[in-house]
């Protein structure tokens, strides 16, 4: 057999040189670029809620297209009428004469079907209707209002349908407070 050389694990290591950085540096490059790109995002980032809320003029909603009101015309309106054919009067100056044989008996009757006994009386409701939908004023601004009722808030203007299914027909302040007039007359109070 042969001699094997009695390796101890001391013996057989070499001393090996580390493996060599590639010569480009561009792998610190590409590092540096990421860190500050990723820097100036957190920055960006921190600072543009702050720059929207500072200029709410650039960022808010325009009043100017919410406003659909124009000026009046200073003519007077005319008078439309729409006539029936039926109710214009005939221009044809002779007279019309009724025919000999008509018959001057009133023979004609009306028929009984689907009325009903006179002694019957209507039928009371037995259950109250559900009232209006309460809603309540919360704040007036620009010819807008907004309300807020059970199922949420919106926002209201003259004409709009409210949830009681009336319209706004007045938004102003009374008593220096801001109320909302409908038009079925309803009042409501800025709370």
């Amino acid at each position: 057999m042969q001699d094997e050389p009695d390796l101890s694990d001391s013996d057989a290591d070499e001393p090996v040189a580390p493996p060599a950085k590639p010569a480009g540096r561009s792998s610190v490059l590409i590092d540096r670029l990421l860190a500050t790109t990723g820097v100036c995002l957190a920055f960006g980032s921190a600072i543009f809620p702050w720059y929207v809320f500072l200029n709410p003029d650039k960022f808010g909603f325009g009043t100017e297209s919410l406003n659909n009101g124009r000026d009046l015309s200073l003519v007077e309106a005319r008078n439309v009428f729409s006539v029936s054919p039926l109710a214009l009067i005939s221009k044809d100056k002779k007279e019309q004469k009724l025919p000999d044989n008509l018959d001057q008996i009133k023979t004609a009757t009306v028929s009984n079907v689907g009325q009903t006994a006179k002694e019957v009386m209507p039928a009371k409701v037995e259950q109250p209707f559900p009232g209006a939908d309460a809603f309540r004023l919360l704040h007036v601004a620009n010819g807008r209002a907004l309300i807020e009722d059970a199922s949420g808030m919106f926002m209201v203007k003259v004409g709009s349908i409210l949830p009681d299914n009336s319209k706004v027909a007045v938004l102003e302040k009374r008593d220096g407070q801001w109320v909302i007039v409908t038009s079925d007359g309803a009042i409501y109070k800025n709370q």
